[in-house]
């Protein structure tokens, strides 16, 4: 048990630096886009994780969840931006936040679609909640669904997870460049307390509400048509 425990934790450590490290770098490409090379010069638009994890972040929150089955809280070091440099702030605003969210959006489809072709090529089968391979007992193979399997739980919870409007939160940007202008000072105000809001709704549970409602219907859809 405690070696099964050990390689879901090296698979799911290696899923979350991965993701983590996508997210930043797109941050950092769709900035660069805009005319803000900041990140760029300072070498984070990359897959290279060690420009982008952070200790605290990225390795011990994350493994502490994983110990302990505490709420998963985790982060990279974040993108560093100047908006003064963007063309057109508002639009690089809402652009440069939500490019993070849809490159997790786009591990979790590319992990579901590799998933469900190698289900209908009868290469693996799902029963009891996962996938196993059906031509091989070989633990690399088994390794290799199981990433799969988390890079797509994984990605989806932090596509959406980023989505909420709650500072410092991508949703949070994206929510500020969509509502006209007169609502700045009130956003302001909540990105005081957002670091508070956030330990609070992680903690409380509410989270827990929110992926109970969205991981059904992601398996639904990855598993649509399949009998």
């Amino acid at each position: 048990m405690g070696e099964l425990n050990i390689g879901l934790f090296i698979l799911y450590m290696i899923a979350l630096i991965f993701s983590l490290s996508a997210h930043e770098a797109a941050h950092a490409w769709m900035s660069n886009r805009f005319g803000d090379d900041l990140a760029r010069s300072l070498g984070r638009v990359t897959l290279n994780p060690t420009s982008h994890v952070d200790p605290v972040g990225t390795l011990l929150f994350p493994a502490l969840a994983f110990f302990t089955n505490a709420p998963l809280l985790g982060w990279a070091r974040p993108t560093p931006i100047n908006p003064a440099n963007w063309s057109n702030y508002r639009v690089a605003n809402f652009f440069v936040s939500i490019a993070g969210i849809l490159a997790n959006a786009l591990i979790a489809v590319v992990a579901g679609i590799t998933l469900r072709l190698l289900l209908e090529m009868g290469m693996i089968a799902f029963g009891g909640g996962w996938f196993v391979p059906t031509a091989t007992d070989s633990a690399i193979a088994r390794g290799a669904v199981e990433l799969l399997v988390v890079l797509f739980v994984l990605n989806v919870t932090l596509a959406i997870f980023n989505l909420l409007p709650i500072p410092p939160l991508d949703g949070s940007k994206i929510l500020s460049s969509l509502l006209p202008e007169r609502f700045g000072q009130a956003l302001g105000a909540l990105d005081q307390i957002g670091f508070i809001l956030l330990f609070v709704a992680v903690f409380t549970g509410v989270f827990g509400v929110i992926f109970r409602f969205v991981m059904p219907i992601a398996w639904s859809l990855l598993l649509l048509g399949y009998n």
